[in-house]
């Protein structure tokens, strides 16, 4: 009994609180007036809204909840009377004209954001006087803001904002203006106008929110179309605490005043258009918590000392040229949880005061410089994005304990210079998604992981030099979307039927390892997840896989490089979304089936296709069917085909009749490849109009003919024109000059007749310009040193009836070591690209060279009627590689100044009138390889010592009054006398009686006999040679690096280029390849070579002076009779 009485004594004071809530809901209830239920009731009925989507008007209901104070969105006075309302996201559509809303007096909150009015403001909002908080932003409201508004006075927050990307209508304020607007609105601390269409100046705007807005705190104006630059009147609102301008075309440097706002807690001035430095005193505001100056690409400066317990929280430089080194002081922002970076240019190395920073929680310093050891982050357990890419980032990641980042959901260090191993710990991280190391330097093998978690999706490895197996393991990441392991060392064998497992997989690229990639026919195709991209080149494939043929959501397809023989399979052409194809350097063979005409990509390149030009893809933009057997002639109506192609190419093959002119229709093509055909008639006329969009024509060895069109238009476009071994005739076009950005130029081997296009001169930007085998004649003296060509690297004037003296005057500034242009740093562009070919004589062979040369540098004026001397102005041309005047009649002596072209390989001056000594300071050409003084009258010894001892005896036959070695013929009046015969000077003497220097004699036999110590075993013994050169090019390799120069070795060196690894080899290659194995082992020099690109994202032909080091040819001797076809 005592129990219960205490149990009622406990119970008594709990029904007395639920006694009093239960009054209090009365009383609350009894509040609502019923006029004002009856305007809500009324309202609910005028509105148009979508009653599925509403969450709080279909509830409205006078039946079931008379009260209308306890209705969703109403917000009731003591009294009774509605002074809030909350319609937001009611998918209201209409209806607010003359309803009831308008009836509301004691409104003071009023939200109808993020609904779909699609109508203007009306000018009945300004009835509703007692409003303080309005909020009509999103709300679908169109044009003029109406001047009803400026009466609201007691409003303290206004948010007329619409998100810029929704792509409506914009709102406007002209008439009112900003200023009238805001006139009467003392009272406001918050006002939202993003997306209104002010298209106010600095000081207009400016002025009249700090004359009318003393109170504003928060002042958001994004995507107002407001100018600048920022007046100093803003300096009155000194209670601003958010001033957010984003995506403003203001186009000013940043004020210092900013500094001076105290309460400034947000700074957001993205897109802007900023120029100058930006102050580093406002980093310095002590309640600065956001900062957002990202994207504004003139925006320059450098981030500060920062003070103890900084109360920054994110740091958003991204896109701007904030530059130098972040200090380790950058740790005492213990607040700050964003940092972005991206895209500055940022150097030094990366603090390690940066993982102590335990609130980061996204990082991302991509694309800048910097360098050094790797970062430990172990600290920052909050991390949820790290982003180093595209740095110098070296070292080992292994200090990181990232078991330990428990948060991080994308780890992403591609394009650095990482070594060391993989941490396993990655591969089972229970909430990481993406991991991407692509481009690195790791190295070793993966070995097999336990796999704990299905969270990673995306795991890029490509381009490091991992080696071994794939572990299987990998087939364990059931979560994976997109992997990568490509153009690296794996090798074994991988069964291609295992990726059955991954269900989700998408993306698959094996590509360019050392993989044998098995398919088991046996397999079901049906199986096989749904990929969006498959690449498998370089795998050693033998059949295309038949499970391909119900990938029906396939949309990039690459196989190239492969060992695939037979025909393309007919189902291609039910890949429905099928957009890049690559079938490349294989054996394919019989006629092309039909394609998907959905492809935007199509590369079927060095394949053995025959048969009929398909009917090309009519959406591709890039096209290219060269090195096949494609036969007959070019469909007169391919043009139909290439609406939407910058790039064409079907060259190699075996096409024959004109060239059509629909292929004229093709209004955005920039490269037209169809050399080394048996195309024959004349070039169409409108191809010279196509000039204007053409950057590149190529159509070396046909049989075209005819005269070319003097109407290259005003804008031509053109840098390469390439009308080698052809049958043309006539002159040189005298519009070809209105071609400025013409680089290459190559009409040799035609039947031209005309004199040197002197005309030309103005085009500055050649580098290539060949006119051999032609009929030109008179002078190639343009006349004056600053009048033709600056950048001409190539000069091939060989085989014409030219006439007259050699230039006095060089303005060849390519050939010169003045020139900075030939060390630009290495640009990287699309894969999609087209590479220059010309063909040049240089050491006595015709090499066709597959790209333009960017260090070559060459002069051939051989076989042709040049007379008068060699002028000494040739010795400026220090870059000089290749130097051929033979088969001409130039007289005198061999000027000394030839001294200084130190880095000549090859000189042939034979059959002239040569006359004279050989300057003995030719000795000093330690790089020439190829030697060629034959048939001229020259007189006197043979320079000894250095490359001379090299030359064999062809190279000075023919000219009767040589002697001296290598001839047979000793030189008797011009022996050197010996030493005794030598005067002495005052204050020396001979070391004995008879007057011999033994010291001079025992210094050079010592020199003697170790140099034949060391050259013998070189000479005979050829593991010790090789092992000699090796070590020799280890050197080179280690320190040519550090000058900035490339080295290749003596070896094992391919005629292809070492292209990124993004970039495909050139069709050529295989071609090259077999050359390169006929070619001796012996190596005399190497030249270099750019190639022409088509930058498929900016559309447009971009010449890329990546340098390839290629092996030179033998030696051979020249001849008129040999000319070059290309």
């Amino acid at each position: 009994m005592r129990i219960s009485l205490l149990s009622w004594l406990f119970f008594i004071p709990i029904c007395s609180i639920f006694l009093n809530f239960r009054i209090f809901v009365v009383s609350q209830s009894q509040t609502c007036l019923s006029d004002q239920r009856d305007l809500l009731i009324g309202l609910k009925k005028n509105l148009k809204f979508n009653s599925s989507l509403s969450t709080k008007l279909v509830q409205w209901n006078e039946t079931q909840f008379p009260d209308c104070c306890l209705w969703k969105g109403v917000d009731c006075s003591k009294e009774g009377r509605v002074v809030g309302l909350d319609l937001f996201n009611e998918s209201i559509t209409g209806g607010l004209h003359n309803s009831n809303l308008f009836s509301l007096q004691y409104l003071q909150n009023l939200n109808l954001s993020y609904n779909k009015l699609k109508s203007s403001i009306l000018s009945q909002f300004g009835n509703l006087t007692s409003l303080r908080n309005l909020n009509l932003s999103n709300a679908g409201f169109v044009g003029q803001i109406p001047n009803a508004i400026s009466r609201l006075t007691r409003l303290v927050t206004l948010d007329l904002s619409t998100l810029f990307y929704l792509s409506v209508p914009m709102l406007k304020l002209e008439d009112p203006n900003l200023a009238m607007l805001v006139q009467n609105l003392s009272e406001i601390k918050e006002l939202y106008l993003d997306g209104v269409n002010i298209s106010a100046s600095g000081k207009e705007w400016c002025q009249a929110l700090s004359s009318s807005l003393s109170n504003l705190s928060v002042l958001s104006m994004s995507n107002c179309y407001l100018s600048g630059p920022l007046n100093s009147s803003l300096l009155k609102l000194q209670f601003l605490s958010v001033f957010r301008l984003n995506n403003n075309p203001l186009n000013a440097p940043v004020p210092e005043f900013f500094a001076n706002f105290t309460n400034l807690t947000y700074l957001g001035l993205s897109s802007c258009g900023l120029n100058g430095a930006f102050p580093e005193n406002i980093f310095q505001v002590p309640s600065l918590q956001t900062l957002d100056l990202s994207y504004n690409e003139l925006l320059q400066g450098s981030l500060p000392e920062f003070l103890p317990n900084g109360s920054l929280r994110s740091l958003l430089l991204s896109g701007t040229k904030f530059s130098g080194a972040l200090l380790d002081s950058i740790g005492n922002l213990a607040m700050l949880s964003r940092i972005d970076l991206f895209g500055c240019n940022f150097s030094g190395s990366i603090p390690n005061s940066m993982g102590n920073l335990t609130q980061l929680v996204y990082l991302d310093m991509s694309s800048n410089k910097f360098n050094g050891q790797f970062p430990s982050f172990t600290m920052a357990k909050n991390l949820t994005e790290i982003n180093l890419s595209h740095n110098d980032l070296e070292g080992s990641i292994n200090s990181t304990q990232w078991e330990e980042l428990i948060k991080l959901v994308n780890l992403d260090l591609d394009n650095n210079l990482i070594e060391g191993s993989i941490p396993l710990s990655l591969f089972s991280h229970p909430s990481l998604q993406k991991l991407q190391l692509s481009k690195n330097k790791f190295s070793g093998g993966l070995q097999e992981f336990n796999v704990s978690s299905y969270s990673l999706n995306t795991l890029d490895l490509s381009g490091n030099n991992l080696k071994g197996p794939l572990p299987m393991s990998v087939i364990k990441l059931k979560g994976l979307k997109s992997l990568s392991f490509s153009y690296n060392k794996f090798n074994d064998s991988f069964q291609l039927d295992s990726i059955q497992q991954l269900k989700n997989l998408s993306s698959l690229d094996l590509s360019y390892n050392e993989l044998s990639v098995n398919y088991g026919v046996t397999a079901s195709s049906l199986s096989f997840p749904h990929f969006s991209t498959l690449k498998l080149a370089s795998c050693k494939l033998r059949a295309v896989p038949d499970f391909l043929k119900n990938q029906s959501k396939l949309t990039i397809l690459d196989l190239s490089k492969n060992q695939i023989h037979g025909e393309i399979p007919n189902w291609i052409q039910h890949l429905t979304n099928l957009v890049y194809l690559n079938l490349s350097y294989n054996h394919l063979e019989g006629p092309l089936p039909d394609l998907p005409s959905t492809l935007t990509i199509l590369d079927l390149h060095s394949n053995q296709l025959q048969g009929q030009l398909p009917t090309l893809p009519p959406s591709a933009t890039y096209l290219k069917l060269s090195g096949n057997n494609f036969s007959s002639v070019i469909p007169a109506g391919i043009g139909s085909s290439l609406t939407f192609a910058y790039f064409l190419s079907l060259s190699n093959n075996q096409l024959s009749s004109s060239i059509p002119a629909s292929i004229c229709n093709a209004p955005y093509l920039q490269v037209l490849d169809l050399s080394n055909n048996f195309l024959n008639d004349t070039i169409p006329q409108c191809f010279y109009g196509m000039s204007e969009t053409l950057m590149v024509l190529d159509l070396r060895r046909n049989k075209l003919g005819g005269n070319l069109s003097d109407s290259f238009p005003v804008n031509c476009g053109l840098l390469t024109l390439n009308l080698n071994g052809n049958l043309l005739e006539g002159v040189v076009p005298n519009s070809l000059q209105n071609c400025k950005n013409l680089e290459v130029l190559d009409m040799g081997n035609n039947q031209l007749k005309d004199a040197f296009p002197c005309n030309l001169k103005n085009i500055y930007s050649l580098r290539v310009l060949i006119l051999r085998s032609n009929k030109f004649y008179g002078s190639i003296d343009c006349g004056g040193p600053n009048t033709s060509w600056p950048m001409l690297q190539i000069v091939d004037l060989a085989s014409n009836n030219f006439t007259g003296q050699l230039p006095r005057e060089y303005p060849w500034k390519a050939m010169m070591d003045d020139v900075h242009y030939l060390q630009v740093p290495i640009l990287k562009f699309s894969q999609i690209y087209y590479q220059d070919m010309i063909t040049v004589n240089s050491k006595g062979l015709d090499i066709e060279l597959v790209r333009i040369l960017n260090l070559f540098t060459s002069i051939d004026v051989s076989c042709n009627k040049l007379n008068g001397t060699i002028p000494e102005e040739i010795g400026k041309l220090k870059l000089l590689l290749v130097l051929n005047f033979s088969h001409n009649a130039l007289a005198g002596h061999i000027p000394p100044s030839m001294r200084n072209l130190t880095m000549l390989e090859s000189l042939d001056l034979s059959s002239n009138q040569l006359r004279g000594k050989i300057p003995m300071q030719l000795s000093d050409l330690t790089f020439l390889a190829v030697l060629n003084l034959s048939f001229n009258q020259l007189v006197g010894q043979i320079p000894q010592g250095k490359q001379f001892d090299t030359f064999s005896e062809d190279s000075y036959k023919g000219n009767k009054g040589l002697c001296g070695i290598p001839l047979k013929k000793n030189c008797t009046n011009d022996k050197a006398p010996p030493p005794s015969a030598i005067p002495q000077s005052k204050g020396t003497s001979s070391t004995t009686m008879i007057g011999f220097d033994w010291q001079f004699i025992l210094t050079g036999l010592g020199f003697g006999v170790g140099a034949a110590v060391v050259v013998a075993p070189l000479t005979f013994w050829e593991k010790g040679r090789k092992w000699h050169n090796d070590i020799i090019d280890k050197i080179l390799l280690v320190i040519l690096p550090m000058m900035g120069l490339s080295y290749t070795g003596c070896y094992n060196v391919k005629f292809e280029a070492d292209e990124d690894i993004e970039d495909e080899n050139t069709e050529d290659s295989v071609d090259d390849d077999n050359e390169n194995e006929m070619e001796d082992e012996e190596i005399w020099g190497r030249y270099c070579v750019i190639c022409s690109k088509l930058d498929i994202s900016r559309k447009r032909v971009i010449h890329d002076p990546q340098c390839t080091c290629h092996n030179s040819p033998p030696i051979s001797s020249s001849s008129c009779t040999s000319s070059s076809s290309s």
